[in-house]
């Protein structure tokens, strides 16, 4: 019988490692990585969504509709409306996409401002919906998002040789923004301005902001956010209670404190798929804004940290083919896409797990809402069009393309020949 010697294993231990390292950066480097991490991610998140809405939902669908499957249902029904756009995205012309970067921030402009006519719904406090009748709703906040980005991408772009002039770099991307902003702000839709403000600074930053002016506008917007919060006392509820949800318990620490029991039960691995207590009256928006802990109560904390995984690998991806393109406004949308995303997600984590004040907004892909599913979507068919064109990604699509089609036409000849 042999022995390694303890300097034979930790030589056998690094080449091990070294040759995972190895592995792990080929598969990092070959061209079509970022295509399908996309669209594995987003596929892994939609498929999740769709189970725990299914879960989250059943109680409050059962007691407004009389069928647990209800709300399920109709998800369901926005990623099957969701999956062309986000195919269509994928195909279209990036010349196409610029054209319509000004009809659409126009048609936000006019969505949001249309919340505060009769048409406009209060749901929560916030007057941020449209009723057009029957049960359709829409908040066009989410559509703003994406319009947002869009439009300051193409803004920025056409801009980039003059960007070196403060008023190139402000005008007209900064007014066009605080209007999108005030319009939010007016609905009282605290938490998804602080993702329009989160996406602004990521598109400033990308295409270079003097720092100096970079920290006037944060601490100008600190400031802003900071007296609207303390001129509201619903606001400062919000804000406050997250530090300490059980001294006020069955008021405004009620959701935050259910939250809380929800995860704790969860434990490691959960309590399984569908076993869920909170959701049964206790925890209010389970199947939206606190979806995160319900997975956290049904999935365990292993189920929470890959959900957590999954969008910092989105987060990756984009940095990545923003990195790597050499098309300006690829590369501001892809930053402005992922900024948003990736603010969105852990402000509503930070939420769910009592780090952040409640604001009220869904996790993206997986909480329950069309209204963030089809730009979500959208979105993400972008990032998938952006990384078919990274180095190399195109002639490697052109190369599999070519083999199945070699591959067909040799069947073809082989069963011509047969028969």
């Amino acid at each position: 019988m042999t022995t390694a010697t303890p300097g034979a294993q930790d030589r056998e231990g690094g080449l091990d490692r070294s040759g995972w390292l190895a592995e792990l950066r080929r598969s990092l480097d070959r061209p079509l990585t970022s295509y399908h991490l996309i669209i594995g991610v987003s596929g892994l998140l939609l498929a999740l969504g769709v189970a725990m809405v299914l879960s989250a939902s059943s109680y409050d669908s059962l007691e407004t509709y009389g069928n647990s499957y209800t709300m399920a249902l109709r998800q369901l029904l926005w990623v099957a409306a969701g999956v062309p756009l986000a195919f269509l995205a994928t195909r279209l012309p990036l010349r196409l996409l610029r054209a319509c970067t000004y009809p659409m921030m126009i048609v936000a402009f006019v969505l949001l401002a249309l919340t505060f006519t009769p048409l406009g719904v209060e749901v929560s406090g916030n007057r941020n919906w449209l009723s057009f009748g029957g049960p359709f709703m829409l908040q066009p906040s989410e559509a703003a998002k994406l319009a947002l980005v869009l439009w300051g991408a193409d803004v920025l772009a056409r801009k980039e040789k003059l960007l070196e002039q403060w008023k190139h770099l402000v005008v007209p991307f900064v007014p066009g923004s605080a209007l999108v902003l005030a319009l939010v702000l007016g609905q009282r839709d605290l938490g998804t301005s602080l993702v329009l403000f989160s996406l602004v600074l990521v598109l400033l930053f990308v295409v270079g902001m003097p720092l100096r002016f970079f920290g006037i506008f944060v601490a100008g917007v600190g400031l802003l956010v900071t007296y609207l919060a303390v001129t509201s006392s619903v606001r400062m509820n919000r804000l406050t209670s997250f530090l300490d949800p059980f001294a006020d318990y069955r008021n405004t620490g009620w959701q935050a404190a259910h939250s809380l029991f929800g995860l704790g039960t969860g434990g490691w691995w959960g309590v399984g798929i569908g076993n869920s207590r909170e959701k049964w009256g206790w925890l209010p928006e389970a199947h939206t804004d606190f979806i995160y802990a319900v997975i956290g109560e049904e999935l365990g904390l292993v189920g929470t940290l890959i959900v957590l995984g999954l969008f910092l690998t989105l987060a990756y991806v984009g940095i990545r083919v923003a990195l790597r393109t050499k098309d300006t406004f690829t590369r501001l949308a892809t930053a402005g896409i992922v900024g948003w995303l990736t603010a969105q997600a852990l402000v509503n984590m930070g939420a769910v797990l009592g780090l952040l004040p409640i604001t009220g907004i869904p996790l993206p892909l997986v909480s329950y809402g069309g209204s963030a599913m089809l730009p979500t979507l959208f979105a993400l068919g972008l990032l998938v069009s952006f990384a078919r064109n990274e180095p190399g990604a195109r002639a490697a699509l052109a190369e599999r393309a070519a083999s199945r089609a070699a591959v067909r036409a040799r069947s073809t000849k082989g069963r011509s020949k047969e028969g």
